[in-house]
Formats: structure tokens, sequence, C-alpha cells
């Protein structure tokens, strides 16, 4: 299903967070991890002065090899022969995005700031920018504190948000060959709402009667839906898979359910890169990976 996990790292402790799952996905999919590191020349050369031009091609060879160092000691943390590590010279989110390219099936695993604020390759600047342009699939991780750089992350169930649509389905096959790999428990997820569009009673105010009505069948639909694709998975075989339908908000019903059990992966599917839909970047999907305290595979619809 993936070649390989690559792992961009800036140097920063926050952008190692993703260190532990990346370790997890390779073990547990036996795929190798490349390690990469961007010199931004742009970057490099707004805090060069002028009478510093002539040193600017210097500086970048200096901070070439001192990547090169990082990332070397970093790559002692994996399994010898299992990982590789590369440093380029350009812009951080293309060089990211045009390596993950030359391999469709390269999985880019990149660690994100959360709700509070965005840093250096966070949403909101790098990873966001990878997050939109990628046609790759990618793994957002929160970094917090709770997990040592080196330990080896834990994985025990996966999360599948559906709409009832074409588009959110194409995340299946994805996530049937990964929890096989990773022996992970699957639950899919509706979300339904029928209060805004429940019947008025004529006279500018809501009918409890037709609104209770047609949330029962909203949800009765919504529970039959999930009901026959939880049966679909069953029979490709997968026997620990579960469905909850739930009504409110997407992103907060999808957030909970995951809250739920420690361990927890999300996994969503995306437009593609001309632009976002209800579940896409923007709306549900950008709102998950921005307050999910819990990792989110982020799939391209082809």
């Amino acid at each position: 299903m993936y070649s390989k996990v690559l792992v961009p790292l800036d140097g920063s402790q926050t952008a190692e967070k993703v260190l532990p799952l990346a370790r997890c996905f390779a073990r547990g999919l036996q795929i190798p991890v490349e390690l990469l590191g961007v010199v931004d020349l742009a970057e490099m050369s707004h805090h060069v002065t002028a009478d510093q031009i002539s040193m600017l091609r210097t500086m970048v060879d200096d901070a070439t090899r001192r990547f090169e160092n990082y990332l070397k000691e970093v790559a002692k943390n994996f399994p010898a022969g299992s990982v590789r590590y590369t440093v380029q010279q350009g812009n951080a989110a293309e060089a990211i995005v045009e390596s993950a390219a030359t391999d469709k099936d390269t999985l880019i695993a990149m660690a994100t700031h959360g709700r509070s604020g965005l840093d250096r390759w966070l949403l909101g600047s790098v990873a966001e920018k990878v997050l939109r342009g990628a046609s790759n699939p990618v793994l957002l991780v929160r970094a917090t504190e709770k997990a040592p750089l080196w330990d080896m992350a834990t994985l025990k169930r996966v999360v599948i948000p559906l709409d009832g649509s074409e588009l959110s389905e194409r995340i299946l096959p994805y996530v049937e060959a990964l929890a096989k790999h990773l022996d992970l428990e699957v639950t899919l997820i509706g979300v339904y709402s029928g209060s805004w569009a429940a019947g008025g009673s004529g006279d500018g105010f809501y009918n409890t009667g037709q609104m209770n009505a047609f949330i029962a069948s909203v949800r009765a639909e919504t529970v039959n839906y999930l009901a026959s694709k939880t049966e679909e998975m069953k029979r490709k075989g997968l026997n620990k898979v579960s469905f909850a339908a739930k009504e409110g908000l997407e992103a907060d019903e999808i957030i909970a359910l995951a809250r739920e059990t420690p361990d927890t992966l999300i996994a969503m599917c995306t437009h593609g890169r001309s632009g976002v839909q209800r579940w896409m970047l923007g709306s549900v999907t950008e709102t998950v990976v921005r307050h999910t305290s819990d990792p989110v595979l982020v799939i391209r619809a082809k």
C-alpha cells in the first residue's frame, strides 16, 4: 500500500514528534523511512545583509552540512538499513511535495502544533501547503509532550468518517489494508443533523413533531448505511469493525469519538488539489486536523 514513509524534519522538537508514529508505520507495514531536511534558500536570504551576500553560498553549504549531521543522528534511532536521509535546497513545502510525488505510494508524515498556534512546519505554513498541494497521502500528528521521541507509537483503532458519498468511501481501500497490517479495530462514523432541515409549521416556528420524525428518519438512514458498509468490510476479512451514528456537528463528533479510546487514528479523504468540499480542507478535515489530539491520515481522492 505504501512504499516508504517520508518524514520532513526542520531540527525542532516539534517536528520530531512525528517520529514515534513514523516508526510504527514503518515497522507495521515493513517499509523504509526517508528523513528529509530542506535548507530554505529564500528564508536564509531574508536574513543576509548586503555586506554578507557574497557569503550566502558558504552559509548554505554550512547549513546543509549541519542538517546532514542532524539527520544522521536521527537515523541512528531506526533499525539499520531501514532509513536513509536527504538534504535538499529550496522552498520547504515544494521540496516535500516534489520529493513525495516521484512515487505516488509515498506516505508523508509530519507534526502539527495544533489549534493554539502554528509554527514553522505546521498548519498555516509548510504543513498546510503540503496538505493542500500534495497528491500523496499525508499523516499529520499533533505535537505533544506525552510520547518520548524514540518510542514506538501504538495504534489500536482507526476511525473513518463516512457521509454516504462515493468521495468519502474512497478512503476505505486504504484503511482496509492498513487495518489488516496493523491489526486495528475499525469504527465507521456517520454524523447527521436534522434540525436545520426540519419543516416549519407555516407561522415561522418549527413543528416539533415534523422535526422529530425527520431526525428519526435521517438517523435510520445513517444507521442502515453504516451497517451495510460494516458488513462489506467484514466480508473482506476485517472482523473488528463497528459503527457509530451521531447527531451533531461533524468535526466535533469525529474528534469526540476518537478521543474515547487511546491510540486512535482518524482517516479522512480530501477532494483534490483544486478545492475542498463538505469534508474537505477548509471545512471538516481542516477542523479535525487543527483540534484533534489524535493523528489524522488524509488521503487525496483520485
